[in-house]
């Protein structure tokens, strides 16, 4: 048996992302622990090119090294972790509930080919700062030809 996702109307998948988000901001408010869902957040992220590299920079105040995976391959670099909200007990009253906690993942596409042995991560005051070093575009490659 095959099953088919009908729709019918207009703007439900808005109306039902809007309803969702305005319940889950007021619970919210109440304290982390009324949340509907597991978390995600997109940390903000720069992306700057120099003539020799491409530079990264993303805030992650809050989250160890240790709780960050950078992966990277030759069109795009792969960026996710988890922030740990801290232990709250009962006897905590939130009044204001805004910074994000849980799971983030974010996939930046390179504006050029990188050298994948030459890269390098840094975290200091709350960014993680990647460096890029661009590959030479202009290196002539000499290409064996096998005599059959």
């Amino acid at each position: 048996m095959e099953f088919f996702k009908i729709r019918f109307g207009d703007n439900f998948d808005e109306l039902s992302s809007r309803f969702e988000k305005t319940l889950e901001d007021m619970l919210g408010s109440m304290g982390p622990s009324f949340m509907l869902s597991e978390r995600t957040w997109r940390p903000p992220m720069d992306m700057y090119e120099t003539p020799e590299q491409i530079v990264i920079m993303a805030e992650v105040g809050g989250v160890s090294g240790q709780d960050i995976e950078v992966e990277i391959s030759s069109k795009a670099v792969r960026i996710q972790g988890q922030r740990q909200a801290p232990a709250c007990g009962p006897e905590n009253t939130y009044r204001l509930a805004e910074i994000q906690y849980g799971r983030f993942e974010r996939i930046l596409f390179l504006p050029s080919p990188i050298d994948p042995d030459k890269v390098s991560a840094a975290s200091k005051n709350g960014f993680l700062e990647i460096r890029l070093v661009k590959r030479p575009t202009d290196q002539a490659v000499k290409v064996p030809i096998a005599d059959e």
